[in-house]
């Protein structure tokens, strides 16, 4: 008995439409599919009688196979949680980024929250790379991150 590979990660949306034109938008991901859900099995798996879902899968252009799943729930809609990163429960997905400088300058132009700017790892196993958290439309925290590796090779103002 084995894990084989992560096949998607799972975020539920308070608006499918929102979210997508962030992480289409804004980060440049593209749609694998949409669709509305309200088979059977989803119910079951959910734990949501008579569920009815908006999805949407987006992924990384290129990349492989693995895949963020957008959910909203269309009946049975919840409360948001606290989206700080030291909740218990809580996660991040993180991407990695060519130019952080460039991407944390356009995003913030186009209005997208930050929790800080972007910062030089300087211990650790990533020593050397650079980092930064944001917030999605719902909260979640999406970490961009630039490898030391790629800093080397970026204009000036990255090694800054």
């Amino acid at each position: 008995m084995q894990i084989h590979r992560t096949l998607h990660t799972g975020f539920t949306v308070s608006n499918l439409e929102r979210s997508l034109a962030f992480y289409r938008g804004m980060l440049g991901m593209e749609v694998v599919a949409q669709q509305v859900g309200s088979a059977e099995y989803l119910s079951k798996v959910t734990g949501f009688p008579g569920v009815r879902l908006n999805m949407a899968f987006v992924k990384v252009p290129g990349e492989d196979d693995h895949v963020l799943e957008l959910l909203e729930y269309v009946s049975h809609p919840g409360e948001p949680t606290p989206h700080e990163t030291n909740r218990p429960g809580n996660g991040h997905l993180c991407f990695v980024v060519d130019d952080l400088s460039a991407w944390y300058h356009e995003l913030v132009a186009r209005g997208v929250p930050f929790v800080s700017e972007p910062t030089l790892i300087t211990a650790g196993v990533n020593r050397g790379a650079m980092a930064v958290y944001l917030r999605d439309p719902d909260g979640f925290t999406i970490e961009l991150y630039q490898p030391a590796s790629r800093r080397e090779t970026a204009g000036p103002e990255a090694r800054t």
